[in-house]
C-alpha cells in the first residue's frame, strides 16, 4: 500500500486560519441571527483601484485578437513588470535591481512557500516566535523541522523569541545555539505589527554574511510604513550577498482574489558556488508556468502615476481603521502594540485567559472574530491579533461592541 508523506502527518491537524473558519461557522450554525464581524483573516475588503481594473479589461481585449493575443508568458514573467518593478518601486528607494533579477510569482505566499525546493532538506532553519504558520509548516513538510515537542516547539528549528521585553525583535542566536542557514524575516512583522531599524537590520545582514546564511525576508507590509525604518532589506549594505526578498501584491494593491508576488535573487547571491537564481529559475520552470498576463498588466499599473495616487487612498483607508483599532482598544484598558506600520494590532489577553479561551469569549459576547496568537507559535500565547482590513464601518461597530464589553465586564 502507498504510504503518505509523513512529514504531512506530524504537522497540526489543521492550518489555524482553517480552523478560525471552522469555529466561526460552527457559532454561525448555531446563532443564525448573529451579526459576526471577522478582523481575523488578512484578507482585504476594499475594491481593486481604477487602474487595476482599466488594465485587466485591455488585457483581456488583447486575449481577443489574434494580433494582440498572449499563450505561455516567460518564465521569469513579462519584461514589462519586470522593468517596471526594477525603475518604479526599488528606483524609488534608490536600489539598484536588475529586471533579470525579478522573479514574478501567483503571491508571496507561494514562493515563500516552495524556495525551500531549492534548499537541502539537512538546512537548519531560523523563525521568529510568534511567526507566519506558513513559515514553520513548509518546513515541516520538507522534513526540516524535526520532532514537534510537548511545548509545540520543533526540535531542528531554531526559534528567535519576541516578546515585549525586545520590542517584539528578534536577537541574534547566542552561542549555544546552531547556525541556522535560512533566516525567516517578516518586517512590518506579522502577527506583531513591530518593524526592525536599519540598525536592528543590519546587524542580521551582517550575522548572515559572516556565517553563510540566506536571509529570507518577507515585505509584504511595507507599503504600511510611516516611520523611518527600511522598507527593503536591500537598503542594508552587504544584502545583496545574502538575502532574498519576497514581495505581495495582496495587501499593496488588493490582490488577494488576482495572486501576484515576485521574488529579488541578487546575482550574486550563491549556495556551495551554484547561484540561488539559477536554481530557482529551475525549479520554477519545472513546476510553474507564470502569473497569467492579465494578471501582469494589472500588477504593472498598480505601479504608474495614477495608480499609485489610487492605491495610497486605499492604504490610508487601511491605516484609518487600524488607528481606529488601536485607540479603541487602548481606551479599553487593553495593552496593545503595532497598528503604526502595519495593518496588524497585537494586543494582550487580559484576565489571564489563552489565546483560544478569549478567541471564543470575543465571538461568544461580541461576535467578533480574531486571531489566537498561539496560532502563531508558544511565544504568541496570551496575545491576539486583530487586522485593519475590515470595512470602516464594520471597525467601528467592533469597537464599539469591543469598548461595551469591557465597559459591563468590569
Amino acid at each position: 500500500m502507498i504510504q503518505p508523506n509523513h512529514h504531512f502527518i506530524e504537522l497540526p491537524g489543521s492550518y489555524l486560519f482553517s480552523e478560525i473558519s471552522k469555529r466561526v461557522a460552527h457559532y454561525k450554525q448555531n446563532n443564525p441571527s448573529a451579526s459576526v464581524i471577522s478582523l481575523g483573516i488578512g484578507d482585504v475588503t476594499q475594491p481593486l483601484i481604477p487602474s487595476v481594473i482599466e488594465a485587466l479589461h485591455s488585457a483581456v481585449d488583447d486575449q481577443a485578437n489574434q494580433e494582440t493575443f498572449h499563450g505561455y508568458g516567460p518564465e521569469r514573467g513579462y519584461a514589462f513588470l519586470r522593468e517596471t518593478i526594477a525603475t518604479r518601486y526599488y528606483g524609488a528607494l534608490d536600489i539598484p535591481i536588475d529586471p533579470e533579477e525579478i522573479f514574478i510569482g501567483d503571491g508571496a505566499k507561494s514562493d515563500i512557500g516552495n524556495i525551500g525546493d531549492i534548499f537541502s532538506s539537512e538546512a537548519r532553519v531560523a523563525v521568529c516566535d510568534p511567526v507566519y504558520p506558513v513559515y514553520v509548516d513548509t518546513n515541516v513538510m520538507a522534513g526540516r523541522a524535526g520532532r514537534q515537542r510537548v511545548n509545540g516547539l520543533w526540535d531542528r528549528i531554531v526559534y528567535l523569541t519576541c516578546t515585549e521585553e525586545n520590542n517584539f525583535c528578534p536577537d541574534l542566536p547566542d552561542d549555544e545555539s546552531p547556525v541556522p542557514d535560512l533566516i525567516y524575516l517578516c518586517f512590518p512583522n506579522n502577527p506583531t505589527g513591530a518593524v526592525l531599524s536599519y540598525e536592528g537590520l543590519k546587524k542580521w545582514v551582517d550575522y548572515a554574511r559572516e556565517n553563510h546564511s540566506i536571509i529570507l525576508f518577507d515585505a509584504a507590509y511595507e507599503v504600511f510604513i510611516t516611520d523611518p525604518v527600511p522598507h527593503s532589506i536591500y537598503e542594508i549594505e552587504g544584502a545583496r550577498s545574502c538575502a532574498i526578498e519576497f514581495y505581495s501584491f495582496s495587501k499593496r494593491a488588493g490582490f488577494t482574489g488576482l495572486r501576484l508576488g515576485f521574488t529579488v535573487i541578487p546575482k550574486e547571491l550563491e549556495t556551495a558556488g551554484i547561484p540561488v537564481a539559477q536554481l530557482w529559475n529551475r525549479r520554477q520552470t519545472t513546476k510553474f508556468n507564470g502569473a497569467s498576463y492579465l494578471t501582469q498588466r494589472a500588477g504593472a499599473a498598480v505601479f504608474s502615476e495614477q495608480g499609485q495616487a489610487e492605491m495610497r487612498q486605499v492604504i490610508q483607508y487601511y491605516q484609518m481603521n487600524a488607528r481606529l483599532i488601536r485607540d479603541g482598544l487602548r481606551a479599553s484598558g487593553l495593552q496593545v502594540y503595532g497598528g503604526q506600520n502595519a495593518p496588524y494590532i497585537w494586543l494582550k489577553v487580559p484576565d489571564d485567559r489563552s489565546s483560544w479561551e478569549f478567541f471564543d469569549w470575543l465571538l461568544d459576547r461580541a461576535q467578533v472574530v480574531g486571531t489566537p496568537g498561539s496560532g502563531f507559535g508558544p511565544s504568541g500565547e496570551g496575545y491576539f491579533r486583530l487586522t485593519a482590513f475590515g470595512s470602516f464601518e464594520q471597525t467601528v461597530q467592533a469597537m464599539e461592541r469591543i469598548q461595551a464589553l469591557f465597559q459591563s465586564s468590569h
